[in-house]
């Protein structure tokens, strides 16, 4: 299946937009902040929340940059008018991280000032290791004045846990993540064994020394080793959160939720959703197999 998975992701460039869109709906909301909207109004109906992303990452000039923070103002308004349970998350590269660090920052800046105003979160992506440093030095720059920030970290990343260690004193808010983008072996750890080992680890460190965390993962595993800590710990669902991505393992999803851990979903949007998907998918491609999965699923359901 493994093989199969690569296979296909090769071939994505060549698969015709109409096609793309069959796949892509699947774990993209659509191309308009209605169809966020839709889809975040279903997961609340499911007991979820949700966490809103505007497609686009590694704009190239100022005015992409400052058309994509509209957008996000546009978001957080709909969020308050509508009554969503939901937040945003934003890549720096988004923001203008690639043209100038500090028009970033003020532009990550005013998006979280005026989520304060909404009582909402901010919550800054993670993206290849190139954007860790200021990633992670923005965050905390923003975390001085702003509670309502948080940032990602990666499990694969060899540094990892020296940025966990920084972070703990802090009382960083989390989400953690195995972590998708290709990288060096001298970056990134390729076992898949050492992964998990290092995201149990991490996790550990984190929620024991109550540092509030986006337990983002698919893997089973995982979230079993998240469900011992929570027991061992005695936290309350107050004290974490569990994430999936949109699409992905509907009914580990639903297990969760019933046993009643909050669980925020990533619900992405854009025109951007084509070259989302072709890279998400070169980057992860055994995400392929879980869609399918979910595919032959929800038809099954139809036809009984």
């Amino acid at each position: 299946m493994q093989s199969l998975n690569k296979l296909i992701s090769y071939t994505l460039p060549f698969i015709p937009k109409s096609v793309m869109r069959l796949f892509a709906r699947m774990y993209i909301a659509g191309e308009h902040l209605s169809d966020a909207v839709r889809v975040v109004r279903e997961l609340m109906a499911q007991g979820a929340c949700a966490t809103i992303d505007v497609l686009g990452e590694e704009v190239t000039n100022k005015e992409q940059a400052l058309q994509a923070v509209d957008a996000y103002l546009e978001v957080l308004q709909t969020i308050h008018q509508e009554k969503l349970d939901a937040s945003i998350s934003l890549k720096p590269t988004h923001m203008g991280l690639k043209i100038d660090r500090e028009f970033c920052y003020r532009n990550i800046e005013r998006l979280v000032q005026e989520a304060a105003r909404y009582n909402n979160f901010v919550r800054i992506d993670m993206e290849d290791s190139s954007c860790t440093d200021d990633t992670i030095d923005m965050y905390l720059r923003l975390k001085k004045d702003y509670d309502n920030v948080g940032t990602v970290i990666q499990a694969y990343l060899r540094r990892t846990i020296s940025d966990v260690n920084r972070l703990i004193p802090e009382k960083a808010n989390l989400r953690l993540c195995k972590g998708i983008y290709q990288e060096p072996r001298d970056i990134a750890y390729k076992d898949r064994f050492i992964i998990r080992e290092n995201y149990a680890y991490c996790l550990e460190k984190l929620l024991s020394n109550g540092c509030y965390v986006g337990i983002a993962t698919h893997d089973e595993h995982l979230v079993w080793e998240a469900l011992r800590l929570i027991d061992q710990y005695g936290l309350t669902p107050q004290q974490y959160e569990f994430q999936m991505l949109l699409g992905v393992d509907e009914q580990l999803r639903r297990i969760i939720i019933r046993e009643g851990h909050r669980m925020r979903v990533y619900v992405p949007f854009g025109e951007e959703w084509r070259a989302y998907s072709i890279r998400r998918l070169k980057e992860n491609p055994h995400i392929i197999g879980q869609v399918m999965r979910n595919v032959r699923m929800k038809l099954i359901r139809r036809e009984n």
